[in-house]
């Protein structure tokens, strides 16, 4: 961890990174074990009502130097053991966007977001 990171990614995460296996359905045949990480996170929007439906909007973003995450894992504030991430109440990650570590250009972050 860069010396940036370790003074500001200070909140441990739980993520559960999703199996690329898929059963003959195409739905994902499960997660691997928790993992837990150093991160940041900040609560985002709710879901928007709107005359034709919902709208997926941000619930959380994370930042992290985890450069694992992919859209489709969960996330979840604090740490869990649990197998399964729904049950864990644990967010899916809907996009992973990295960034460059402009300070000591050792190890890219990266911001995790999960929508509703």
């Amino acid at each position: 961890m860069t010396t940036t990171a370790n003074w500001s990614y200070t909140a441990a995460c739980t993520i559960w990174r999703r199996y690329q296996d898929r059963d003959e359905y195409g739905d994902t045949i499960g997660y691997a074990a928790p993992e837990t990480i150093m991160c940041d996170y900040q609560g985002g929007l709710s879901k928007r009502l709107g005359d034709i439906g919902t709208e997926k909007v941000v619930k959380n973003t994370f930042w992290t130097e985890y450069g694992k995450a992919k859209t489709g894992d969960y996330i979840l504030i604090g740490e869990s053991l649990a197998v399964d991430p729904r049950k864990a109440g644990a967010d899916e990650i809907m996009q992973v966007v990295r960034y460059a570590d402009t300070f000591e250009r050792s190890s890219d972050d990266y911001a995790i977001i999960t929508g509703t």
